[in-house]
């Protein structure tokens, strides 16, 4: 396995965990850290029953494709791509991949 790869993991793992702490666990709904690193996809889902619903849903979905972090789902108001620029991953080696490449040049991210 090259660098980029493991620093990317490293910058990706602990950023996913800072969020799962800050929203923690409550009795009701879980959030969940799922990273499989052999095939370098890493998420947060959130899990369980509120008031008789079901709750479910990926808040953040990030995989490494190339030595690049692709962001499949960012369902934070900042954005996790300035969380990762601030723990040294360039501009250039992230992709919003939620958004339309046609969008993405619009950005100071890497478009694909």
């Amino acid at each position: 396995m090259d660098f980029p790869n493991v620093k990317y993991r490293e910058a990706v793992e602990k950023t996913l965990s800072e969020y799962a702490d800050f929203l923690g666990n409550d009795e009701e709904v879980k959030i969940q850290l799922v990273f499989d690193r052999e095939n370098n996809h890493y998420l947060l889902v959130e899990t369980g029953w509120q008031n008789g619903y079901r709750i479910y849903g990926t808040l953040l979905h990030v995989d490494i494709i190339e030595n690049k972090l692709f962001i499949q789902h960012d369902g934070t108001e900042s954005g996790i791509a300035v969380d990762l620029v601030a723990k040294g991953i360039p501009k250039e080696d992230i992709i919003l991949g939620f958004r339309p490449e046609q969008e993405r040049q619009n950005t100071e991210f890497c478009v694909s």
